[in-house]
């Protein structure tokens, strides 16, 4: 049996999108306020040059943001469950119309802030200190911003200009077929999510080399069409970077996350010539272990010990999210824990539905987080993940002007990265039985790290070779970029993995290289996590106190300023280093364990 249809899944599993409209028409009448609002901005033209002036401009811009942002959700979050709905598509179209006339009329305006005087601009921030960040955010863009036509030409056309993400996940779930495959006589469904989600860590290996054979014949299938999207999508950001005046494009990509090059790099190549050989360790372990001849690509994800790997079906999700972030203490605990009741998740698995896994939170309201539960522990990681982000983003809204929430993507996988951390924790501390600690360990490696500091980190990698080649004037097709992909698998995993044709196809599984170079942050993020789980656990109530302040990222400061807060200095790579030291151990202490067993 394949997926259900959406219209066939149980109501109380999905989320629950009625507290930002009741119905298209409110959302529809909310359309037409914003229109209005958009009109009525029109009294600024020409008179934003004086600090009271451009408060207020702001105050009133925050206003129509905040109505835009929920009149976004309500329409991608619907299409997101379903991609494959008409209905749910056309509101995305509506919004994509909206979103191109308010962005292309507005940019007259920002335009028109930033042509004051960094004094100028200075002094609403000292006015007014929650405007902080989008000042500093305006005086960022000034540098490279371009004339106010031109500006505003480029906003009416950004909904093309980001539609090549659209257009590889409509083709992964809407377009991609995955047949059914055999095993000893016995017939098995697969899907992108069923493979991702369930397959990729089933302990029967003839059953999951099966899978993975299958799966990859699909992707194999559709790898010219996706690299030639995903070659629009690099050549789009190499001609914005030309125009806007950076010399490369990674200055381009990396200008927002507000650090230098030199932070990708280190992480990228500290990361694979010190992580590698631990890594390597670890499943040479799982080799020995489990008695495999060979360790391919296709085994990775399996568990040292697959017997004690418990299922984790819906019902009991709450008790393991509780357990993990009671530590955070009372009034961040119970607000995470509303999740359930208030319908902020999407669970189930249905035809259409977007693979993978998102949060996201409509300013002044409840966050929301899809995903698709198959009763894995990885499921509940996913979802103790997902909420990290849910805590930072509501506790940043309450905090902050619209306006000044912006977080960079530097940091802002660590409020996520750091509930895993939590969730290791508290499996860890339930049982003294030796299994259970080495299972909880294991869990650790391969949900939190190996997502984070290789999956993604791998990604990176990825995406280096392919920006050196775009900043070069080179092109690529998709025999090129499994070519790369191969090459960065097999430098990271050296002589322990056997990396094939099928692993090199491995680049076509994420969206995050639509997000400029977002997949490296992960482990930028966990590296700032895992050095304030480890100061709670030597410091107790003083360094909770301290993350539970960097979440709320008070005017958002910049990410060395932010993770100064949490009482790690980014600017060295002692913590990057002290990380993967703690990996290190943590692996030796999973070989101790498995010796004493």
């Amino acid at each position: 049996m394949g997926l259900p249809d959406r219209k066939d899944v149980p109501v109380h599993q999905t989320w629950d999108v009625g507290i930002l409209y009741e119905n298209d028409d409110a959302w529809q009448k909310d359309i037409e306020a914003e229109k209005k609002a958009l009109s009525d901005f029109s009294k600024y033209d020409q008179k934003l040059n004086d600090p009271e002036t451009i408060i207020s401009a702001l105050d009133n811009l925050g206003e129509m943001e905040v109505r835009m942002d929920q009149l976004g959700h309500y329409g991608f979050l619907q299409q997101s469950t379903d991609m494959t709905d008409p209905h749910y598509n056309q509101l995305l179209r509506i919004l994509d119309q909206l979103e191109a006339d308010y962005n292309a009329e507005l940019a007259k305006y920002r335009a028109q802030i930033m042509d004051n005087d960094n004094e100028t601009l200075d002094a609403v921030s000292d006015k007014r200190p929650d405007l902080g960040a989008a000042i500093r955010e305006f005086k960022r863009i000034k540098k490279h911003r371009l004339s106010s036509e031109v500006e505003s030409a480029l906003s009416s056309i950004e909904p093309t200009l980001s539609s090549f993400e659209g257009i590889y996940t409509t083709c992964r779930a809407a377009d991609m077929s995955f047949p059914d495959f055999e095993v000893d006589g016995k017939t098995y469904p697969l899907s992108f999510v069923l493979y991702e989600n369930s397959y990729q860590y089933n302990p029967d290996h003839k059953l999951r080399h099966a899978a993975f054979k299958a799966f990859s014949k699909v992707l194999n299938q559709y790898k010219n069409t996706v690299a030639a999207n995903y070659y629009a999508q690099v050549s789009k950001e190499k001609n914005m970077a030309t125009l806007r005046g950076y010399d490369s494009v990674f200055d381009y990509l990396l200008d927002d996350q507000e650090v230098p090059r030199e932070f990708f790099d280190r992480q990228i190549d500290v990361i694979i010539e010190k992580l590698g050989p631990v890594m390597q360790k670890y499943v040479k372990l799982i080799q020995k272990e489990r008695g495999l001849d060979k360790l391919t690509f296709s085994d990775l994800q399996i568990d040292l010990d697959p017997e004690f790997a418990p299922k984790v079906p819906l019902d009991k999700a709450p008790e393991y999210i509780s357990d993990a972030i009671k530590v955070l203490g009372p009034k961040y605990h119970d607000m995470i824990m509303k999740c359930f009741d208030e319908r902020w998740v999407d669970f189930p698995a249905n035809k259409g539905k977007e693979t993978g896994g998102f949060e996201t939170t409509p300013y002044g309201k409840h966050a929301y987080i899809l995903m698709s539960w198959t009763d894995e522990m990885a499921d509940v990681y996913t979802l103790v993940h997902e909420l990290g982000h849910a805590g930072q983003e509501m506790l940043t809204n309450k905090t902050n002007h619209p306006l000044s929430c912006g977080v960079s993507t530097y940091i802002v996988e660590a409020p996520s990265t750091f509930n895993e951390l939590l969730l290791t924790h508290a499996l860890e501390e339930k049982s003294s039985d030796k299994r259970m600690q080495r299972f909880a360990l294991t869990k650790m490696l391969t949900n939190t790290y190996y997502h984070n500091f290789v999956t993604h980190l791998l990604e990176a990698a990825f995406q280096r070779e392919v920006y050196k080649l775009i900043d070069n004037g080179e092109g690529f097709d998709g025999d090129r970029l499994c070519e790369i992909k191969k090459a960065v698998l097999k430098k990271f995993w050296g002589d322990a993995v056997e990396i094939d044709d099928d692993a090199a196809l491995t680049w076509m599984r994420q969206s995050h290289y639509y997000m400029g170079l977002y997949p490296y942050t992960y482990s930028a993020s966990l590296t700032i996590s895992t050095q304030a789980y480890l100061k709670i656990k030597e410091q107790g109530q003083p360094a909770i106190d301290a993350w539970l302040k960097f979440l709320k990222f008070d005017n958002c400061p910049a990410p060395i300023e932010a993770a100064k807060i949490a009482g790690v200095d980014i600017t060295t790579d002692e913590p990057l280093q002290n990380t993967i030291k703690f990996l290190d151990k943590t692996v030796d202490r999973i070989a101790e364990l498995t010796k004493e067993l």
